[in-house]
């Protein structure tokens, strides 16, 4: 990639010396954004390069280990990133630490992690008393038991893996675990140690291999009490739970997670797009705060059902005041 940027910057630099710096930019940029257009082309036609293993052990059952690889199953590196910059100069920044107190930057060397027990107060740790914390790896991801995958409370769930095996000679095993689990419905509850940390996995069938996901720890997920401890326990007219079944049954649809835009992204795209153009951005007023409607009439309008008849005179709620009148 080097050698590649250093051929364009010759080039760019002997077509057009007065404004060569401008130009290697863009020049660069077109080069990038032409690199990223081809691969995502290529792994659209499933000609992307193999994918690189983000471990790689033995998925142990009892006495039967069979040697696995993960690999990552969501990731948000196509999203577009951006670079903090001088806006005088143009250049790149970079972050440094500051001393609170001093104000002066403190080097890599003499920085330490510390817990605060108080205020200004802290426990001081050293890089070799972490990582002496951490937990020894035997390169096993070893099944504690199976479950029936609605016990799982998918709240739990935190990042999934697509499991696979890592030589052929594997593959026979692997593929009697897979349709073994499959048959019986079930899902495995496993261990290994991932990323500096003993790590829970859900492991369950998935288009003729396995996904691996990670659970949160217990202390991690938050008790549901918080949320709706102040949740009013309302009995729900039959009036209501018919608009509201209606309105279901009209928006019935499947789960097709192409057809999910990421609006963000794309603006971000055409901003970017716009800008190497030279284009003028216009930035579009923020929308008028809609008014308050009443929600039993929302729900009336969205399923298309005619209004309720107003109530008679007799129905007609009278105001204390004028009823003491």
């Amino acid at each position: 990639m080097q050698a590649h940027f250093a051929l364009i910057h010759s080039s760019v630099k002997a077509r057009a010396p007065v404004d060569f710096n401008s130009r290697f930019r863009k020049t660069c940029l077109l080069t990038v954004v032409f690199s990223v257009g081809i691969l995502r082309q290529r792994e659209r036609k499933g000609l992307a390069l193999a994918p690189r293993a983000n471990w790689k052990g033995f998925l142990k059952i009892s006495e039967v280990a069979c040697p696995v690889a993960l690999y990552t199953a969501a990731s948000t590196s196509d999203r577009i990133t951006f670079h903090t910059l001088n806006r005088i100069t143009g250049h790149r920044v970079h972050r440094q630490f500051i001393d609170s107190d001093t104000g002066e930057v403190v080097e890599k060397d003499d920085q330490v992690k510390g817990y605060e027990i108080g205020s200004g107060d802290y426990v001081v740790l050293e890089p070799g008393e972490i990582a002496a914390a951490i937990p020894e790896s035997d390169k096993t991801l070893s099944i504690k038991a199976f479950v029936t995958f609605d016990t799982i409370d998918d709240v739990y769930f935190d990042k999934p893996y697509y499991l696979a095996p890592s030589d052929r000679y594997a593959e026979e095993v692997f593929a009697l675990i897979c349709e073994g689990m499959r048959v019986k419905k079930v899902a495995a509850l496993a261990q290994a140690v991932l990323f500096r940390r003993v790590r829970t996995l859900l492991v369950r069938a998935h288009d003729g291999g396995l996904i691996a996901t990670t659970l949160n720890f217990d202390y991690e997920v938050r008790s549901a009490a918080h949320a709706f401890d102040d949740v009013a326990d309302l009995k729900i007219k039959k009036e209501m739970l018919v608009l509201a079944e209606h309105i279901i049954e009209t928006k019935k649809g499947q789960f097709r997670p192409s057809e999910f835009n990421d609006r963000y992204e794309t603006q971000l795209a055409e901003l970017v797009k716009a800008k190497l153009e030279g284009k003028t951005i216009n930035i579009p007023r923020k929308p008028e705060k809609g008014k308050v409607v009443d929600l039993m009439q929302a729900l009336r309008e969205s399923a298309n059902l005619p209004k309720k008849k107003t109530s008679s005179a007799k129905e007609k709620t009278v105001s204390p005041r004028r009823k003491a009148g």
